[in-house]
């Protein structure tokens, strides 16, 4: 799972949170789940620490890298090769690849995956997802679609609430 691109989809198209517990119950359904990952970004937030504690409690892995600041105040904070790299490394070991965003970066990742015949799903808000990204996946899952399943309150604390 691609933190970032979710929290930053949902921020800008709805100004909610992501409900992570409901796209990885969606993510997993009715197969056995092997492994989550979430990779985030720590930008220095006193709250980030809870919310990657919330991550772990609900079932991922979390893996973190610092972001990065360069001359003239440019900020830079992504995953895209670690998460292409452990996609390729346990795709032998696994059914199913799930990928969990709509980053049109990833569309080597699902044609390099596909050419070994490995089931490619992506889940993403289809606003915002490359369009060849879904074309590629074996299954779309649009977030879009069921935002009060995939969107939390403002503070975190259930379902967003019909307005």
């Amino acid at each position: 799972m691609d933190v970032s691109n979710l929290y930053h989809s949902a921020r800008v198209m709805y100004n909610k949170k992501v409900n992570f517990k409901a796209v990885l119950k969606e993510a997993v359904g009715d197969r056995k789940l092997v492994r989550a990952i979430a990779y985030v970004i720590k930008a220095e937030n006193p709250e980030e620490q809870k919310f990657f504690d919330a991550l772990d409690q609900i079932g991922f892995e979390v893996k973190s890298k610092e972001l990065q600041v360069f001359y003239g105040g440019h900020k830079k904070g992504d995953w895209d090769v670690g998460i292409s790299m452990d996609a390729i490394r346990l795709a032998p070991k696994i059914d199913v690849v799930v990928i969990v965003s709509g980053d049109g970066d990833f569309i080597p990742l699902l044609e390099h995956l596909r050419s070994l015949g490995q089931r490619v799903e992506v889940m993403a808000f289809g606003r915002s997802a490359s369009g060849k990204l879904r074309e590629l996946a074996d299954n779309f899952v649009d977030l879009d679609s069921s935002i009060r399943k995939f969107l939390i309150t403002g503070r975190g604390d259930g379902p967003v609430q019909k307005n």
